[in-house]
């Protein structure tokens, strides 16, 4: 016959599995999605999923803009969190004008899309930095 857990383990266990399970939802969340940045049109930039780095190598500073040749990297493989999805890649092959570029503070290149793949959001490090 099993035996049952008492009810204040058995409340507890069910608190830790419920905490951890609210930790992963939560846990994509990108300092992006936490600090409600819009783009200049006044969408929401998203997160994790629609969030991803650029690589530096492919950034070039233009007239106009920032021109963007090369890899963006989505998914866990960015946040280190198995919710984000695979770590997946796309080539780049676009410019995003100055006037709709945010401020980035981690100092990295990320670029936002929408689910159809076009840029959503671009964040860049200031200048100088």
């Amino acid at each position: 016959m099993p035996r049952l857990l008492p009810r204040p383990v058995l409340r507890m266990s069910v608190l830790s599995i419920a905490s951890l399970w609210i930790t992963s939802v939560f846990a994509h969340d990108l300092w992006i999605s936490r600090q409600s940045y819009r783009n200049p049109a006044g969408e929401w930039c998203c997160g994790a999923e629609d969030c991803g780095v650029v690589s530096p190598n492919a950034v070039k500073v233009g007239k106009g803009g920032y021109s963007l040749r090369g890899p963006v990297t989505y998914g866990e493989g960015v946040t280190g969190n198995a919710a984000d999805g695979p770590t997946r890649q796309e080539n780049l092959n676009e410019i995003v004008p100055y006037s709709q570029t945010l401020p980035s503070p981690d100092g990295a290149y990320w670029r936002c899309k929408r689910p159809d793949g076009t840029p959503r959001c671009f964040f860049a490090p200031p200048s100088g930095s």
